[in-house]
């Protein structure tokens, strides 16, 4: 039988575990070597440390460049959905007004005919003016030219006063809000009268007289 040691103590060398960190985990400063715990060449193969401090550097800038992309995504998010919204409001706005049209044109009536006295003036004058606050711009002017984009042509005329289609007479008139057009203005346009019509002589070579 083996004699057993005092106390029940094995024989086995204790465990030391060595903190080969070249970056102090506390102070974040690099450390220096240390010859009593540092392997030397020839006892062993060392292993290269990584380079704490490079690898931290790389992730900040990576954590960096997808906060700044993540920023201009929001952004570009916020603007659009504000642009959204404001179209939105343009267009709800512009339909609402759009059904109101043919009652300014009844108030343009009566206050053509002399009908708008008394509350029922100062009802339409304050309807008008609410209409105008949203925006709602009348336009079509005698003596305009004629764009086929914003006018109808509802007759039509030739006149010498004239070089080129012009709105002589404004039957109805256009509404819009902004560039956005609720209804075009009706118009009588004017157009050039042809140049034989007007006495001018013909451009071409004269004919030549007979011998």
């Amino acid at each position: 039988m083996s004699p057993c040691t005092g106390g029940g103590q094995s024989d086995k060398p204790p465990i030391v575990i060595h903190d080969r960190r070249r970056i102090d985990p506390v102070t974040l400063q690099p450390r220096h070597p240390d010859p009593d715990t540092e392997e030397h060449p020839g006892r062993g193969t060392v292993l290269e440390q990584p380079d704490t401090a490079g690898t931290l550097e790389k992730q900040i800038a990576e954590r960096t460049a997808d906060l700044q992309r993540l920023k201009a995504e929001y952004d570009n998010y916020r603007k659009r959905t504000q642009r959204e919204r404001s179209q939105l409001r343009e267009a709800t706005v512009a339909e609402v007004l759009t059904g109101l049209v043919p009652v300014l044109d009844d108030l343009d009536r009566a206050r053509e005919h002399g009908e708008l006295t008394g509350p029922l003036r100062a009802i339409a004058n304050t309807l008008t003016s609410h209409l105008t606050g949203l925006g709602i711009e009348s336009f079509g002017t005698p003596g305009e030219l004629f764009d086929p984009t914003r006018h109808e042509a509802v007759a039509h005329q030739e006149s010498p006063d004239v070089d080129r289609p012009t709105c002589s007479q404004i039957v109805r008139p256009g509404y819009r809000l902004g560039q956005r057009l609720l209804r075009p203005a009706q118009v009588t346009v004017s157009a050039p009268t042809p140049a034989q019509d007007r006495g001018a002589e013909p451009s071409g070579p004269a004919d030549p007289e007979p011998g």
